[in-house]
């Protein structure tokens, strides 16, 4: 696991940007696509804006990028919640990704049919065996959830299925989501945290027991990829020096 530490929410996001683009490009150096999956919240739409203009726009071959996310909310991609919505608004919109290489949750088909849909787009990208996303970025709630995989859910212990529909009561709303079999198979994991709010359960992630009931983050640990934590110095402050 690599920790690495910014200032502020905007090094955050900065730091981000650098990683993600040289990302790409090294892999691209051997392979003829990249993969990856996206994820929603208040950090991941600033690093958005910051590669959707210079000068990360004009360093990414957005031609080679296959864009999925790791979660949605059920609702329209109109609607001001949609992870897809935020994504085409802030990046997808200015650069120029071909519309059959961007898998949107298909929030017009029933919950559990969206995630079969998308199971089966899965595995035919990736098959059965082997590595799966070149990165999958990632956020952390301050309640510790991670994807939609929430605190006291049974989909946290999900151990085969590649895709999940439930209903969060809390939430009163379907989410749909990754799970933890097929994102620990990527190449590279990464999250993004910021602010206060996120201190006490990433220590509790990070250095605490193993408790992914309550800190459901904790069940991320790719198999042979790099798991990378980006955060900044509050959601750090509490984390041992």
């Amino acid at each position: 696991m690599q920790l690495i530490i910014k200032k502020n929410p905007a090094d955050l996001a900065k730091a981000a940007a650098d990683f993600i683009t040289k990302r790409i490009k090294e892999v691209l150096k051997t392979q003829d696509r990249f993969t990856i999956a996206l994820s929603g919240g208040s950090t991941p739409k600033a690093l958005h804006e910051l590669l959707a203009k210079a000068p990360y726009v004009d360093q990414i071959p957005w031609l080679q990028l296959h864009v999925f996310w790791g979660d949605e909310r059920y609702v329209p991609i109109d609607d001001e919640q949609s992870n897809a919505g935020m994504a085409y608004d802030t990046l997808l919109g200015h650069v120029y990704t071909p519309e059959e290489q961007i898998h949107v949750w298909r929030t017009d088909l029933e919950p559990e049919a969206a995630a079969a849909d998308y199971d089966r787009i899965l595995h035919e990208y990736f098959g059965d065996t082997g590595p799966t996303f070149d990165l999958v970025l990632l956020g952390m709630g301050d309640d510790g959830h991670t994807l939609s995989l929430f605190p006291g859910t049974e989909v946290v212990h999900e151990t085969t299925a590649w895709t999940n529909a439930y209903f969060l009561t809390q939430q009163d709303m379907y989410r749909l989501t990754l799970t933890a079999p097929v994102v620990n198979r990527a190449s590279c994991v990464a999250f993004l945290v910021a602010g206060p709010k996120k201190a006490e359960p990433l220590k509790e992630v990070l250095e605490g027991n193993y408790n992914p009931d309550k800190y459901p983050s904790q069940v991320i640990k790719p198999a042979d990829g790099e798991l990378v934590w980006l955060v900044d110095e509050k959601a750090a402050a509490l984390l041992k020096k």
